[in-house]
């Protein structure tokens, strides 16, 4: 999967971008350069969609009907998701949402972010830990002009995330195609956390703890876009509150 968005829509953590970008020799490629690199590199089977200038969603569906290891994609009333991985406990989840049983992982995804978005019974961190597996998952609300993406934190499924040469945001889980974007800019993207386009960067295994970057050094010797790990002696001052005030689409401006 390959997913990129427009720098006026997502703001990353100023980290990721590396510091010596002007003196090394590789360099990051535009947002269309890798996209048609990625596209050329499936010439037979890639999906791909576009919006504009503001963001692009590949996917490459498996070679296998099934695999612990899945790959989808989805669009429900302008929401869309690419997930990666698998949910043990999505017959249960459906019955909670009361979806069809015909559901996948990433039409669930979407029904409970336009859930919470809309209704918000619950604080997102709570939605994230109550899916159990492994499982990465990509959610752009083109409505909204939002982005949601989140990673479980059992390191059974990989995440990587990084910055093109015009400051767009790009996320896969093939670290090749990310190394070959980003060049430096780039580091996986951390397990047991979630990320909002408008509020940032949060672990919804530990909600009551702040991240801090780590600097990344690579096997030149050059840093690179930093490791994001959670800061166990730090603490959030308040959480997100549960009922009518509180809002999934905007769980950062809470915490």
């Amino acid at each position: 999967m390959l997913a990129i968005f427009n720098k006026d829509l997502v703001h990353p953590p100023k980290e990721l971008n590396s510091p010596v970008m002007s003196s090394s020799s590789k360099k990051p490629k535009l947002p269309r350069d890798i996209l048609n690199d990625f596209l050329s590199c499936y010439p037979n089977n890639v999906f791909s969609i576009g919006f504009g200038n503001s963001a692009s969603l590949s996917y490459v569906p498996p070679e296998k009907s099934y695999s612990i290891h899945q790959r989808l994609f989805c669009g429900v009333d302008e929401i869309y998701c690419i997930f990666l991985g698998s949910l043990n406990n999505l017959c249960s989840l459906i019955r909670q949402y009361g979806l069809s049983k015909a559901t996948n992982e990433a039409i669930l995804v979407i029904e409970a972010y336009r859930t919470l978005r809309d209704r918000c019974p619950y604080p997102a961190h709570q939605v994230l830990k109550d899916l159990e597996g492994s499982f990465a998952f990509v959610v752009y609300d083109s409505k909204a002009g939002s982005v949601f993406s989140a990673l479980s934190a059992d390191e059974g499924v990989s995440l990587y995330w990084g910055i093109a040469a015009d400051g767009s945001v790009v996320i896969s889980q093939d670290l090749e195609a990310i190394k070959a974007s980003c060049a430096k800019s780039f580091a996986p993207f951390p397990n047991g956390c979630m990320f909002h386009s408008e509020h940032g960067l949060m672990s919804f295994e530990h909600p009551t703890k702040k991240m801090k970057a780590m600097p990344r050094i690579d096997s030149e010797g050059m840093m690179c876009g930093a490791n994001f790990k959670v800061d166990a002696q730090s603490r959030i001052q308040s959480m997100p509150r549960v009922g009518s005030e509180a809002n999934w689409a905007a769980w950062g401006s809470q915490v």
